[in-house]
């Protein structure tokens, strides 16, 4: 890791991925003993960064909401099946069993993807708090948007600048790997079929970033064949190629998040017959894609 540097917020920063000026770590802050202004410098770097690890925390509940609602309005969850008694915008994502029954999401997030997609408004930054931690396996990817957008030619650009996407929630419960469900007719009517554009501009600075997703996509709208979903594919692969990916190795205690207005990101899986992971999850509202 490179000899974190002081910024004139006094935050300690090193590179998430060196040399790439995607992701920061904050060095040495305690989240739960921070002053307001202290996490206002952090938000910003998180903004400026696309994504964000603070390591060694140990952080409840009220310390988890605290934070996120410096960094914006707390997100709901269409599902609540696994929210914490009292925090109904923590979300549990768990293999473990207590009383005959799973007290977390098994196996969500699965699956290049940025979360909300299906929303007309999705969320703005995804937060995950560590609880436990498998000894291998459950790494998390992040794949920067916004280089993957610059590697592109300018005619490529411009070409992919006229085409929006049609994203379908009902679609993504009824043809997804893990946590297939059936919804209610009332998670249907709130949920209806939005568009978004396949490039996503970011309104802290402007800058451009490649927004595709994998499970939630129906249509490309603006091609020949709009149920052609090939370049979708292609554009997907070429995103998460290993010099546009930070792979996050957990530790307990880690609180990491990222910004879904300019990345993709996937869990992975691990020997959940040996070890026990317990994450949990925050949003944060966001606004519409343009």
């Amino acid at each position: 890791m490179a000899d974190p540097a002081v910024t004139r917020t006094s935050l300690r920063i090193a590179p998430l991925k060196p040399g790439s000026g995607f992701g920061a770590e904050i060095v040495g802050l305690d989240i739960a003993q921070a002053d307001d202004a202290t996490l206002d410098a952090v938000v910003d770097a998180f903004n400026r960064h696309g994504a964000l690890l603070i390591r060694g925390q140990t952080l409840g509940p009220a310390d988890l909401m605290r934070f996120i609602r410096r960094v914006g309005t707390p997100e709901g969850h269409t599902i609540q099946d696994f929210t914490l008694p009292g925090f109904p915008e923590i979300y549990v994502l768990s293999n473990r069993i207590e009383n005959g029954r799973p007290i977390g999401a098994h196996n969500d997030g699965v699956g290049w993807h940025t979360d909300y997609s299906y929303k007309e408004e999705p969320v703005m930054s995804t937060m995950l708090y560590a609880v436990e931690v498998p000894a291998e396996g459950s790494d998390t990817l992040l794949a920067d948007g916004v280089a993957a957008y610059n590697a592109l030619s300018p005619e490529r650009r411009a070409t992919l600048e006229t085409l929006r996407l049609h994203h379908s929630y009902r679609h993504f419960m009824e043809t997804r790997e893990h946590q297939r469900r059936e919804l209610t007719p009332e998670q249907i009517r709130d949920n209806p079929d939005v568009v978004h554009p396949l490039i996503r501009v970011h309104p802290t600075d402007g800058r451009r970033a490649l927004w595709p997703s994998t499970g939630t996509v129906t249509e490309i709208l603006g091609q020949d064949d709009p149920t052609d979903l090939s370049l979708l594919e292609d554009l997907v692969a070429f995103m998460t190629a290993e010099e546009f990916v930070y792979r996050h190795k957990w530790q307990v205690g880690d609180l990491l998040m990222w910004d879904n207005r300019c990345t993709l990101h996937t869990g992975t899986l691990f020997d959940d017959t040996k070890y026990i992971r317990t994450m949990h999850r925050l949003w944060v509202k966001g606004d519409r894609p343009v």
